[in-house]
């Protein structure tokens, strides 16, 4: 019998042989033979270039971007880099530090896209093993064989036994960066994946601010309506003694009941809102809907800063999430394309299996109970109708979607930093006038109440 090495001297000839012939095949047939799908495939050096994978490498798509703001020549829009990390510090605002905590901790929503993080992770995962040998068996067996007595005729044993233990594998090598070209797509995926948890991330913290300050405002409008009640009220009785003393019409009388009814008219419509954002807290803070009043009290609200720090166009998009995660996208479909026209090519693998095989299970693990086989090969689709090229063809497609929704991405972020400037510079102007319209109100109750008090 042969021993095990003597065995492997004999394989090892015709395997070499025979890969060096796959090999001729395969450079042949990428760089010649398939020279029409050049587009997709390269010549032998881009092969090479590229780390020996067929396929585009990613190039980041140009994006439009605005060299500066349109308002940047006001001196409330600054300009140098600001420290966006806890922006909403700036309020100073204790009780919505507390709720912007709550909110990163409890919400469902974020912990939903965390864990879509962690599937894009395990998916990842699953990509690299695909590069290494794809199938792997253990296997183990005993038959026990009778043969007829008719057959043996006393030259074959009538009974037999086998003992067979041993394992199988079978890999298809990466020869043009398939598996590679998926892993880049899943690691970019991947980073799309976390970038989606930082929008999910920021676009909670800021419902959450906006849902705090909704509620402020609603708390504050209905203490002032309540006041005004009261006022109003105090007016009515006013232009009824004077209705009654003749020194006015009842006209005054029905406008003092016109303005009252309408101001407690306000009332429940304040209610309203005050119980709707303190709903959508208890919903972004990821608890059943209650009162929040025992521990929000009454506050006032949350006043901005005089000025806001933008930075450059160019810097704030690159902060924004959407953006990234939109980057990404193209990135991984790029490297789709790579996948699908490794496709056009054969793809070359090697199967085989090594044994212990016994007629004994005492002689199972002796030396000359190893067996085994290997068989490299290759297999080429190469009647596909069409089906493979129009399959790289629609990735390309599809990466020329994602490359233009990335630019529209930006366009878009770029327009929405532009009106989120102009609104804070217009309402800080609508403001100024209505605390003008405050005080001159103010003084017109003041000087009423001087003239009711001398008569007047």
């Amino acid at each position: 019998m042969q021993s095990g090495k003597t065995r492997a001297r004999r394989y090892a000839a015709p395997l070499a042989q025979l890969m060096l012939a796959a090999l001729v095949v395969a450079t042949f047939s990428g760089c010649v033979g398939l020279g029409c799908y050049r587009e997709y495939l390269g010549t032998c050096k881009d092969y090479v270039h590229k780390g020996f994978k067929v396929g585009p490498d990613y190039c980041k798509p140009a994006a439009p971007i605005a060299d500066s703001w349109i308002d940047q020549y006001d001196e409330r829009v600054r300009t140098e880099l600001p420290n966006y990390a806890d922006w909403w510090t700036v309020f100073n605002d204790p009780v919505l530090d507390g709720l912007m905590e709550q909110t990163y901790q409890q919400n469902l929503d974020l912990k939903a896209a965390g864990l879509r993080v962690l599937q894009a992770r395990y998916l990842r995962s699953i990509a690299v093993g695909g590069f290494f040998p794809q199938q792997q068996d253990a296997f183990g067996s005993y038959t026990r064989s009778q043969n007829s007595q008719n057959i043996s005729n006393g030259i074959l044993p009538l009974n037999t036994s086998t003992f067979v233990t041993g394992a199988s594998l079978f890999w298809e090598l990466d020869f043009w960066g398939k598996f590679r070209r998926n892993i880049e797509s899943a690691d970019a995926s991947l980073d799309a994946s976390v970038e989606n948890y930082d929008a999910v991330l920021i676009s909670l913290l800021a419902e959450t601010a906006t849902a705090y300050v909704d509620l402020r405002t609603a708390q504050e409008q209905l203490r002032y309506a309540k006041s005004n009640v009261e006022i109003q009220q105090g007016s009515r009785e006013i232009a009824v003694a004077e209705y009654e003393a003749g020194a006015v019409t009842k006209l005054d009388v029905t406008q003092a009941d016109t303005l009252l009814a309408n101001t407690q008219h306000l009332i429940p419509v304040y209610e309203n809102q005050v119980r709707a954002a303190n709903n959508a807290l208890c919903v972004l803070l990821g608890i059943p809907v209650r009162d929040l009043t025992p521990e929000l009290g009454a506050g006032p609200i949350p006043t901005p800063p005089a000025e806001v720090v933008v930075g450059v166009p160019a810097n704030l998009l690159r902060r924004r999430p959407d953006v990234r995660a939109a980057e990404r996208q193209v990135a991984a479909q790029s490297a789709a394309i790579g996948v699908a026209a490794a496709d056009l090519l054969p793809h070359f693998s090697i199967a085989g299996n090594i044994s212990l095989q016994a007629d004994k299970f005492k002689h199972l693990f002796d030396g000359d109970s190893l067996a085994g086989t290997i068989s490299p090969g290759f297999t080429w689709d190469i009647l596909n109708y069409g089906r493979l090229i129009n399959n790289v063809r629609l990735q390309d497609a599809a990466f020329q979607e994602l490359a233009v929704n990335s630019q529209q991405t930006v366009l878009q972020a770029n327009a929405e930093a532009e009106n989120a400037i102009n609104a804070f510079l217009t309402d800080q102007a609508q403001l100024q006038r209505a605390n003008a319209a405050v005080a001159a109100s103010q003084e017109s109750v003041d000087i009423s109440l001087t003239q009711y008090r001398q008569g007047a």
